[in-house]
């Protein structure tokens, strides 16, 4: 397995493949999932700027995927940016034939994977809570986990959950919920998640200080190390 980052505008990645064709498939994913989104924030600058779900009548996947999770979560359509480019890079991964491969664009992680696979999730100061991992399951599909924090990073949210990881098939929907859920929890709830009745999330895993709570199907979590040096930056 080989590791690489690769950056481009506001778009930063870590890509893990088993050679390095695959790193340039998922790179060229990237940039076309990428230049899609600009194209249609030059013609329609409100699509970048709304924070109500927005559709501009697009026909292009990416934009669709991050329209259609937008009315599903509540939320605007660039709340799902980030895993829906993640996505297109995996998906050109594994239309060249690629049967692994992981983009994580910063926090919002696609992958395909034909072995176990542990994903750490960084909450910051949160306790041992904070420092788990994730063990996902060898599968022909592609997955996704996209993580929002209250406490970590510039983001700006309502809530005070240290990490919210959604779990879902559809990576869209995965990262637009990580927002929604994040805005939505200061505490354990459980009638905060009665909104994804219907959803094409599969779990959500909370973290606030030392307490963590699961809901729906997650994958088995285990205690990790986890090494800050492999969170994905910008250079």
């Amino acid at each position: 397995m080989i590791r690489r980052h690769f950056q481009y505008k506001q778009t930063i990645t870590t890509i893990l493949a088993d050679c390095e064709a695959d790193i340039e498939v998922a790179k060229n994913g990237l940039l076309d999932a990428r230049q899609a989104v600009e194209a249609i924030i030059r013609a329609d600058p409100y699509f970048g700027s709304s924070f109500d779900p927005y559709d501009p009548g697009s026909d292009n996947p990416v934009i669709c995927r991050m329209v259609d999770a937008a009315y599903e979560a509540g939320v605007g359509p660039m709340a799902a940016v980030a895993g829906t480019i993640a996505w297109a890079g995996v998906e050109a991964m594994q239309e060249a034939g690629a049967v692994f491969g992981v983009i994580d664009n910063g926090g919002d992680i696609a992958y395909l994977t034909d072995r176990i696979l542990r994903i750490g999730m960084y909450a910051g100061s949160a306790g041992e809570s904070g420092q788990c991992a994730f063990l996902c399951q060898p599968q022909k599909e592609i997955s996704g986990v996209c993580t929002s924090s209250a406490t970590v990073g510039p983001s700006i949210s309502l809530g005070t959950a240290d990490a919210v990881s959604v779990f879902s098939d559809n990576i869209s929907s995965a990262d637009a919920w990580a927002t929604a859920l994040c805005n939505q929890l200061s505490a354990i709830d459980r009638s905060a998640f009665g909104g994804l009745s219907g959803s094409k999330v599969h779990g959500v895993v909370a973290v606030f200080g030392d307490e963590i709570f699961s809901y729906g199907n997650v994958p088995e979590i285990v205690h990790a190390r986890v090494d800050t040096t492999l969170i994905t930056r910008g250079i």
